[in-house]
């Protein structure tokens, strides 16, 4: 929702699929692995392609592509950084809540300048779970002393919209490429959605 790392992650699979001499339409796993933490992606890969190694092995091969890319080269997308601004502003505590491993989305935020602008960050992976379950909403819920009804979730995928209205949480949908083809239906699910593209 605030960085443009959609394209990594889908870039991450094919590359580390193809190393391992896997050539074969490759278009079903890359759509099964959105919602999916990386740990839960290795374990997919490992029982369909059947993978030399374990889950572990494989989420750590992954990480280090990934940690690279969070490091370097993956951008905020458009129009973050002022809004971002703009509710710090306004008095409006902050946190993120990702599926990403709660280092790489450290740095990265550090990195891009942001990550002071925040309360505090969880990560799916600490808590062993996904954004198919409510409980990393419910948790940043938790921490802001609010209920659901008083907080605000900002997201991009049509998953992840579900579990949090299904949760309670006014939602606010925000456009990416990556999820264009869900997007109508994303918006007549969610409470406002944002579109600056």
């Amino acid at each position: 929702t605030l960085i443009d790392s959609i394209r990594f992650w889908r870039g991450l699979a094919k590359e580390y699929l193809e190393s391992n001499g896997i050539k074969e339409d490759l278009s079903q796993t890359l759509e099964d692995i959105v919602p999916m933490t990386m740990s839960e992606s290795a374990a997919l890969f490992v029982s369909r392609f059947a993978l030399k190694g374990t889950p572990a092995s494989v989420t750590e091969e992954m990480s280090k592509i990934m940690d690279r890319h969070y490091r370097e080269d993956i951008p905020l997308k458009a129009h973050v950084l002022p809004f971002l601004n703009a509710l710090r502003a306004k008095g409006v505590r902050m946190c993120v809540a990702s599926a990403t491993a709660e280092p790489l989305m450290v740095f990265c935020l550090k990195r891009l300048g942001i990550y002071d602008l925040f309360d505090f960050v969880l990560s799916c992976e600490t808590f062993d779970t996904s954004k198919r379950e409510p409980m990393i909403y419910l948790e940043a819920a938790k921490r802001f002393h609010a209920g659901p009804e008083e907080t605000v979730v900002y997201e991009d995928a049509l998953y992840a919209v579900e579990t949090a209205v299904s949760a309670g949480f006014h939602v606010n949908a925000v456009y990416d490429r990556e999820s264009d083809m869900h997007w109508e239906k994303i918006c007549g699910i969610a409470d406002e959605a944002i579109n600056l593209n």
